[in-house]
């Protein structure tokens, strides 16, 4: 097993701005992280297997659904608390925050805002523990960055609907017991219908041959004629306001996730330089890798900042969807830069499974494609500024 010598970069003192309740928060996790998902990663992720014994202890920390209300099992904790929560999972891996994510913003997120009384109390507090997983079904086999074509869909049966379509690249399929699926109605209008494991006609399969994200588990969703009951569509929402909101609670979270894998692979970077003695010294004394750490250093402080003041945003219900994508981009583009600068450290050590680096790397290429592409994040930015929609 190996060790997690882990030390947080915060070359601004970032931490000034945090409350003592942030910093408990997001020790707890840190600690749980080096305790338990660190020694065993590298295994699971060279094997291509989700690490499921995790999920009891995601729960108990408190991973799922933070920012929902206590009443319905959550933790009530503010934004920048759960930002916190997901840079230290992502430190660990992409795939442990993936898991956090899809449960907490997109299952028990839209069950919060759009669900009924009876859907809250019933889904939310065993999603909160991690007794119940659920998973989120929007992306399609050909829709991916134009949601509005989903063919996915839905016909009246009298007390229930029949379920027809199939979704693909979905986080925590295999395994979950529920799934949020968004298909459309006979007039083709977008609905969020709750999917329980079990129901005849719906099945998981498991992709298989990932070169990203293989310590996470992911599927497709196919529904052949499945009879869902009309209680289990959520009401409180039709078109596609519905998952478009899911996926900007999902990007804030990957925003702060990003960064915290760019964090481990900048420590990992830094420590490997000072140890590593060519030409008579260590190689951090030399200029060209200086610069590349120093540049490192540089983007994590500026992401940092960027993330905090968003989750301040946030807190103040301030936060635009716009705002949260150019964070998002903004933190998967600087990881990836640094992911691949601290490979050049380490050199050939860098591709093994002995440090951390080509993990994150292979799996933030899937970090900067789901939830929204770099350059769909791009358009979203531009549109925001011009007022021009690029996307027709």
């Amino acid at each position: 097993m190996q060790q997690d010598l882990f030390q947080s970069p915060d070359y601004f003192s970032v931490d000034d701005l945090l409350k003592e309740e942030h910093l408990m928060i997001r020790q707890a996790v840190r600690q749980w992280v080096k305790q338990e998902v660190s020694p065993i990663i590298e295994d699971y992720c060279q094997q291509a297997v989700f690490p499921k014994q995790l999920l009891k202890g995601l729960g108990t920390l408190g991973c799922f659904g933070p920012t929902i209300p206590e009443a319905y099992g959550g933790g009530g904790l503010d934004h920048i608390a759960y930002g916190l929560m997901m840079q230290e999972l992502e430190r660990g891996d992409s795939g442990i925050r993936s898991t956090a994510s899809v449960q907490g913003s997109l299952v028990m997120y839209p069950i919060y805002i759009f669900g009924s009384e009876v859907q809250k109390r019933h889904y939310l507090p065993k999603l909160a523990t991690g007794e119940m997983m659920g998973c989120f079904g929007l992306t399609e086999p050909d829709h991916g960055s134009n949601p509005a074509g989903m063919r996915t869909s839905f016909k009246d049966a009298g007390d229930h609907v029949l379920l027809n379509g199939a979704k693909m690249w979905i986080s925590n399929a295999p395994f979950a017991d529920i799934a949020v699926v968004w298909a459309k109605d006979e007039g083709g209008i977008i609905h969020g219908l709750i999917v329980e494991r079990g129901m005849e006609g719906f099945s998981t399969p498991e992709t298989k041959g990932k070169w990203s994200l293989r310590a996470s588990a992911t599927g497709e969703l196919v529904f052949d004629q499945v009879k869902v009951p009309k209680e289990n569509i959520l009401p409180g929402v039709k078109g596609l306001k519905g998952p478009l909101t899911c996926l900007s609670s999902a990007r804030y979270g990957i925003a702060w996730g990003a960064i915290g894998a760019a964090m481990d692979c900048y420590d990992a970077a830094l420590r490997y330089a000072q140890e590593r003695v060519q030409f008579g010294r260590p190689i951090a004394g030399f200029q060209l890798t200086q610069k590349k750490l120093a540049e490192m250093i540089t983007e994590i402080t500026k992401a940092q900042l960027l993330n905090w003041r968003l989750g301040v945003l946030k807190n103040e219900g301030k936060a635009t969807s716009a705002q949260i994508s150019m964070a998002k981009r903004n933190s998967c583009e600087v990881a990836a830069n640094i992911a691949r600068n601290a490979r050049s450290i380490l050199g050939g050590m860098g591709i093994t499974g002995e440090f951390p680096i080509m993990r994150h790397m292979m799996n933030l290429e899937s970090v900067m494609t789901y939830e929204g592409t770099h350059e769909i994040h791009l358009l979203i930015t531009g549109h925001d500024i011009t007022g021009l929609d690029a996307f027709k």
